[in-house]
């Protein structure tokens, strides 16, 4: 609650004194920048940023980022911004027209997933990631982007070439959130220039643009001066400085180059309300923006940089109360979020409000929102939840510095990015971890709740409420919206409460079972335990990460033991379950009482087994051992959380089949399924009211009553003796009858061979294609590798192809997996969007792929690029601990050799050309099933 007078003397005096340092007060002091990075900039303009750091080992991570995109587009370039880093990969000095794509294959980096780029309003980002275990794969990574840099060939073949590909993306992000963004943009973004140039551009533009027109673009602004070069990896920074240095310092400065001007958003005395519906509308959304009236500033000094804090202060508890509400039984909407950031323009940060609701309950959402901010302006947060937020926060960053040797570089590079860019501060994690634990105790509440005066403002306040367009529904008009502006100050608001919060999940350690077996791979350095009650534990302690454990388990059974009337009455009840919190705390109490706490804990029941997983910080790891043995004993049944769970399924399901592409995705799913008595598919409002709580419940506690048929798996950096003390209190402890169950496979087979099914839907110009090959197979170890493999390979056949030989499509992809449970299954499949009149054309090149391979095999340069990527794959992921709790886990799952793991590049290698021809011939030869989704033609 706020204070006033002598209080606020004595807070002024505190705080002012907070602030003082050697140097004087932070006010002016300037944020450092870390020695871990080295900053420069060549005699041309050009900003480079290098730092060694050697997690992956052998790998770099490069950018070059351009501060210009679609803003600077002139009237006749609308989307060449874009267009330009398409044309980037289609011909530079060095490299033509596919070979750049094909040499990053070639040493395993693939397109799309690796190799890639992005257009904003305000700039340009290539990211090459590349493996560097020799001298010329460095140096080759620096002469492509050196190329992109300013040696575009921009040949007008293959302008029109890449037209056909751009065009296809344009129409990937057609549809209702795009029309209805187009109407209420500009109330967005009043009066700037940033409300007509979205960076996809214009139709007929993209097709019809004069060649001169994006060689203008390239000209006046892919120039050093607007440039940064940022490389990050295994790579001392001596050797990266220089490699920039003989790359980058030739290209001449511009002599009187255009003016690259910076954009602004005019300010607006009165609110703008924008309504807009649109019949393929999926969901309904509100959003509320208190626009600034002064434009956005970096953060430059200590002052700031402490501002900053306050603000995420003030950020965690809006939404941790917008949570609680989300939460309630009968919730006003989906999700709710509060946040102060950017808008669309990077010069105008606002105070946001955003929610997803029903599609009938926008204004409700509204409502809320609104009168949350009003409580928090008449009244303020408290102190319970201010200490809670305070610890989250600290939480998270002590995490993130305990882990600072660690980091991968890939995860480094964007905080270079934006310094670059709008200059966001990089004083490094030790500095921000050490600021925050000096800063935190003296940042006073009354700080926080002062923030809210800044925020919230009549002038400046845009309201947007989006949603469907359908017979039944009343849309919300501007005077209601009025009227709730209007009343909103006169409004009963009582202060929010905040319940005081217990200290401890379990009032006293459960009696302790014991350890009775202990066996200890060394070649793999995993340790399988034994317990009491039968549960194995299978644990590997590793250094990938300092402040992380892992965890998941199973249990054979799952849904697959229900009854089927148990099964369809249940289902869509399962997913309340953990929602309810456990030993009669609430899903809410839970949460505060975790607070400062990075742990995490998830049941779930699959349909083949039942397992929990979850994660955790070291320090916290009696905790983690406590909720699994909760979830175990003491799941909490409660019908407010169930009839939360079922409120915001149907909204979040209301509308969904609205959209297109869910539309297809639900009837090609009915379709594969026919005859499946255990299908739901999408649930309708008539399932979702007669999901069966009770039942759900009673068949979780069957799931879980025994767990001596558990297997466990941890992986991180545990602390051996504590972790064995806790497997003994809290694992061996619980119930066990001894018996060990497995699941029941189904007699329904899904279907295979030849069939097609069409599904006409949407009224944009735009079709999606699935090729399905499956069927029963004996599964086959030897086989896994080749399917996965010929997936990977068609992928890169069908992006020759239909991308760069048709310019039908802008992405496709393929895919191959036999899998063991619950029986032998072979899946091929290929995707790709394009437009309605190329289905035919492009599936029957997508055949000819496929017949090729089949013919004659794969060729061995293809074969070679999949085996490198994949062994490079693989050799980062043996550094994670993720990857290794999968495969520790799958092991037992599926009865897999986990001994071969350290082979893998041997067994990599060993594929052949006439193995994955074979593979081919034996799955993609039995016909297919086509699944084609077009638009819906009303006559």
């Amino acid at each position: 609650m706020k204070k006033t007078g002598l209080f606020s003397l004595f807070l002024l005096f505190i705080i002012s004194n907070s602030l003082l340092s050697q140097e004087g007060t932070i006010v002016t002091q300037e944020i450092p920048i870390s020695e871990d990075v080295k900053i420069g900039t060549l005699s041309n303009g050009l900003t480079y940023y290098v730092r060694n750091n050697a997690k992956p080992e052998d790998k770099l991570e490069l950018r070059l980022v351009i501060k210009a995109g679609s803003i600077l587009e002139d009237e006749d370039q609308l989307g060449l911004a874009h267009f330009m880093e398409h044309m980037n990969f289609n011909g530079t000095k060095r490299f033509k027209r596919n070979d750049l794509v094909d040499y990053l294959q070639s040493i395993g980096v693939s397109f799309g997933a690796d190799l890639n780029a992005y257009t904003s309003f305000d700039e340009t980002v290539y990211m090459l990631p590349i493996p560097i275990d020799d001298d010329d794969k460095l140096d080759k990574g620096f002469q492509i982007l050196e190329d992109w840099a300013h040696n575009a060939t921009l040949d007008a073949e293959e302008i029109d070439k890449e037209r056909g590909v751009v065009l296809e993306e344009y129409r990937l992000g057609r549809g209702a959130d795009e029309r209805m963004l187009q109407n209420y943009l500009p109330k967005v973004l009043y009066g700037s220039k940033y409300a007509s140039r979205l960076p996809i551009g214009k139709k007929d533009i993209l097709e019809n643009f004069d060649y001169d027109a994006i060689r203008r673009f390239h000209s006046d602004w892919y120039r050093p001066d607007l440039m940064a070069v940022i490389a990050v990896g295994d790579v001392d920074t001596e050797t990266l400085e220089a490699k920039i240095k003989s790359h980058f310092g030739t290209i001449p400065a511009v002599k009187n180059p255009r003016e690259r001007e910076t954009f602004y958003v005019p300010n607006h005395k009165e609110t703008f309300i924008a309504i807009e519906s649109d019949r393929e509308a999926s969901f309904s959304r509100v959003q509320v923006l208190f626009k600034d009236s002064a434009n956005v500033k970096p953060v430059k000094t200590l002052e700031q940089y402490r501002e900053t804090i306050v603000k995420s202060l003030f950020t965690q508890m809006i939404n941790n109360r917008l949570n609680e509400l989300r939460n309630s039984e009968n919730p006003p909407f989906v999700y709710g979020i509060s946040y102060y950031g950017n808008t669309w323009a990077k010069t105008k940060a606002a105070y946001q409000s955003v929610a997803i609701s029903s599609e009938t309950g926008q204004l409700e959402a509204l409502k809320t929102l609104l009168i949350e901010n009003e409580r928090v302006r008449r009244y303020g947060f408290f102190e319970g939840e201010f200490n809670r937020a305070k610890q989250n926060i600290l939480a998270r960053l002590e995490k993130a510095y305990k882990d600072k040797d660690k980091t991968l570089s890939q995860n480094i590079v964007g905080e270079y990015i934006r310094h670059f860019l709008s200059s966001e501060p990089i004083p490094g994690i030790a500095w921000e971890y050490n600021f925050y634990k000096q800063e935190l105790p003296h940042i006073a509440l009354e700080e926080v709740n002062n923030l809210i005066n800044s925020y919230l403002k009549d002038s400046n306040r845009v309201i947007v409420i989006t949603g469907p367009e359908k017979e039944g529904i009343t849309k919300v008009t501007e005077q209601e919206v009025n009227s709730l502006l209007n009343m909103l100050s006169s409004m009963k608001i009582e202060p929010y409460k905040d319940e005081e919060v217990a200290q401890a999940l379990m009032d006293a350690a459960p009696e302790k079972g014991a350890v009775l077996n202990e066996v200890k791979d060394t070649i793999l350095d995993v340790t399988t335990l034994t317990l009491s009650n039968g549960m194995k534990v299978r644990y590997k302690i590793t250094d990938f990460k300092n402040d992380e454990i892992l965890f998941d388990s199973f249990s054979y059974g799952g849904t697959s033991l229900y009854a089927l009337e148990d099964y369809r009455a249940s289902a869509f009840a399962n997913g309340a379950l953990s929602q309810a919190g456990v030993n009669n705390f609430d899903y809410i109490e839970l949460g505060k009482m975790l607070s400062g706490k990075i742990v995490s804990v998830r049941p779930s029941i699959g349909t083949y087994s039942e397992s929990i997983s979850g994660s955790a910080s070291p320090k916290y790891m009696e905790e983690m051992f406590q909720l699994i043995h909760l979830y175990f004993t003491a799941l909490n049944k409660d019908d407010k959380a169930f009839a939360s769970f079922i409120n915001k399924q149907k909204a979040l399901y209301g509308n969904l089949l609205a959209n297109p592409q869910f539309y297809f995705q639900n009837e090609f799913s009915k379709f594969l399924n026919e005859g499946n008595p255990r299908y739901l598919g999408f649930p309708s409002e008539d399932d979702l009211n007669n999901a069966d709580y009770d039942l759900a419940y009673k068949l979780y506690k069957e799931r879980f009553k025994n767990a001596g048929d558990f297997n466990f798996y941890f992986v991180g950096n545990i602390e051996e003796e504590r972790f064995k003390e806790f497997c003994e209190t809290y694992l061996a402890s619980l119930p066990s009858d001894g018996t060990k169950e497995n699941y029941i496979v189904p007699e329904y087979r899904p279907l295979s061979g030849r069939h097609t099914k069409i599904i006409e839907k949407g009224e944009d110009p735009k079709s999606s294609v699935r090729m399905i090959y499956q069927g029963a197979t004996a599964y086959d170890a030897d086989e896994v590798l080749a399917m996965k493999s010929l997936g990977e390979i068609v992928t890169i056949k069908l992006l020759e192809e239909l991308r760069e030989a048709e310019s039908g499509v802008y992405g496709v992809g393929a895919s191959g997996r036999i899998s063991k449970i619950p029986y032998g299954w072979y899946t091929f499949r290929i995707s790709f969007p394009c437009g309605p009149e190329n289905v035919d054309k492009l599936v029957e090149a997508s055949l000819k792929e496929v017949e090729k391979i089949i013919a004659h095999g794969p060729t061995e340069k293809d074969l070679a690029k999949v085996k490198e990527n994949q062994i490079l794959k693989t050799k980062q992921n043996l550094e994670q601990n993720n990857y290794w709790l999968s495969r520790l886990k799958n092991s037992d799952y599926s009865d897999m050799d986990l001994s071969e793991l350290f082979e893998y590049e041997e067994k990599i290698n060993g594929l052949t050309v006439e193995r994955v021809q074979e593979v081919a011939k034996k799955y993609l030869t039995k016909g297919y099933i086509l699944g084609v989704h077009n638009p819906l033609i009303e006559e």
